[in-house]
């Protein structure tokens, strides 16, 4: 099958396509012929040289961990998914490429009216907006401030937390985006010097919590407006136990995202795809996240 792998780590450079063998779907596994499959700064951490923990050292490595596409395997003891299914999901590694095998435990069905681009992209963001705003306890009348607010987690949280009844959701973006945050329901505000000011401006009740997208400045003005308990960064994890904020504890489900699919086909959330890239063009896709610009998810997309 055709994927885009790395035999040794470093740049974007590394990642390149080759074939690689088929896999074959166990028990209790299905095979998913793979349309599309989302590009995050978690595959680019592995291909600069991380290792999650479970994964072993061998090399050649495929990144990617979610997708969209259509079973064509199913595996011993599975049951409630058959061949032809249009599921999207998750896994460690492996989604950029033709096809991956998973737990039947990791998809769920795609909406009929949600594109394959999107359905590929939709799995990491989501629930990792799902999973920081349930374990900060987002609820009725709350004031959220939601760093890096545009991006692909940014722009669920917005949209969950308006949903799960938050009064104001503030969120810093570059001023580009700012019509695009006010569509969301966001109330945009810009990074940079007098950032305190301007939020405590917008919000003169105070902030109840915030999820950080951004890092850097923008946490440590996020931890003069809140204890750091009311805080959730999603990049400042080897300082996160010093500034005494927290960082996700969950892990993806199925359940989980089946419950923000359907929001996506009742129309009540919305999820842009950025750009495109053949799976040959892996490496530009890489490129590209790591500007870290640009609002909306960047996908590869199979033949």
């Amino acid at each position: 099958m055709k994927t885009a792998a790395f035999f040794e780590f470093g740049g974007p450079e590394v990642l390149r396509a080759t074939e690689l063998p088929t896999p074959e779907a166990g028990e209790g596994q299905v095979r998913v012929r793979i349309r599309a499959a989302g590009v995050q700064p978690f595959d680019l951490a592995i291909r600069s040289g991380w290792t999650p923990e479970g994964v072993g050292g061998d090399l050649p490595r495929v990144p990617g961990n979610e997708f969209a596409g259509v079973v064509d395997q199913v595996g011993a003891g599975v049951s409630g998914v058959s061949a032809g299914a249009e599921v999207l999901g998750f896994n460690l590694l492996n989604s950029y490429a033709e096809y991956v095998v998973v737990p039947v435990e990791n998809v769920t069905p795609k909406p009929a009216n949600m594109p394959w681009d999107v359905a590929g992209g939709f799995t990491a963001g989501t629930q990792t907006a799902h999973i920081a705003l349930r374990q900060l306890g987002v609820g009725e009348g709350d004031t959220v401030l939601v760093h890096a607010a545009a991006g692909a987690v940014g722009t669920a949280a917005v949209q969950l937390a308006r949903l799960w009844g938050a009064t104001t959701v503030i969120g810093t973006a570059r001023e580009e985006n700012h019509d695009y945050l006010r569509e969301l329901g966001a109330i945009p505000v810009t990074y940079g010097e007098g950032l305190l000011e301007r939020v405590r401006a917008l919000a003169p009740g105070g902030v109840d919590m915030v999820l950080d997208g951004a890092g850097g400045e923008a946490l440590e003005v996020s931890l003069r407006l809140v204890k750091g308990e009311r805080v959730v960064t999603l990049v400042e994890h080897g300082r996160a136990a010093e500034l005494g904020v927290q960082v996700t504890r969950g892990v993806r489900l199925a359940s989980r995202l089946a419950e923000l699919a359907a929001l996506y086909a009742e129309g009540r959330f919305v999820f842009p795809v950025r750009r495109t890239y053949p799976l040959e063009r892996a490496a530009d896709a890489h490129r590209e996240v790591a500007t870290g610009h640009g609002r909306g998810k960047v996908v590869l997309v199979m033949d």
